[in-house]
């Protein structure tokens, strides 16, 4: 398990939405990036650099939202809106960062920023609970676009692994690094029953 930055230096002081945005969106590239590792390991081979960066750009696009659903409850809405704008923002310049060392250089932010606000849009029309976090469905739908930017070369067991294997891990390690933010966020279980609104990010 890579290693997460879940703690800050100065622990009493609370912070603002934008700061746990920057914390949690390295993160989720941790995460991410150790998520298509896995996959690798388990004979899910990528082609490519920039074909791995499609495979964890859909790992974060299902992180991103699954954090707007933590803090759903713990922000004001004015708050949620600043912090689901940072991250995506702040994930957005990673990604064009990491294609540019993989391809050349380019425009890659407003692909992502799209992809995010689809993903969006899809999960938020699947259920959420405190007790079992993502519904099957949402992460049926996160495991099918895996599978579907890994490519056709034995990619039928792809769902069920991201499904039973590296979902599980992911939503671990974001509530470990939630749980890291306090006191900026409470210690509650960062599961709000009400659905996030589709559609959010933005370009700056």
């Amino acid at each position: 398990m890579a290693r997460l930055k879940t703690k800050w230096n100065q622990a009493d002081r609370k912070r603002t939405p934008k700061e746990i945005a920057g914390v949690i969106g390295f993160n989720l590239w941790v995460i991410a990036g150790e998520s298509c590792l896995f996959l690798e390991n388990e004979g899910f081979e990528t082609q490519t650099h920039s074909q791995r960066l499609d495979v964890i750009a859909e790992f974060i696009a299902f992180g991103a939202h699954v954090a707007d659903r933590m803090v759903f409850d713990e922000m004001t809405a004015t708050e949620r809106e600043q912090f689901i704008n940072a991250l995506g923002q702040h994930l957005a310049d990673t990604l064009q960062s990491n294609r540019e060392d993989a391809s050349e250089p380019g425009e890659y932010r407003k692909d992502f920023i799209n992809l995010l606000n689809d993903r969006m849009g899809e999960y938020s029309d699947c259920g959420y609970t405190e007790e079992n976090g993502p519904s099957f469905s949402m992460r049926c739908i996160a495991g099918k676009h895996v599978q579907t930017v890994m490519g056709d070369k034995d990619n039928k067991w792809i769902p069920d692994y991201v499904i039973d294997s590296e979902i599980p891990k992911l939503l671990l390690a974001l509530k470990r690094v939630f749980k890291g933010q306090s006191p900026s966020l409470s210690e509650a279980d960062f599961a709000p029953p009400p659905i996030p609104e589709s559609g959010v990010w933005g370009e700056e």
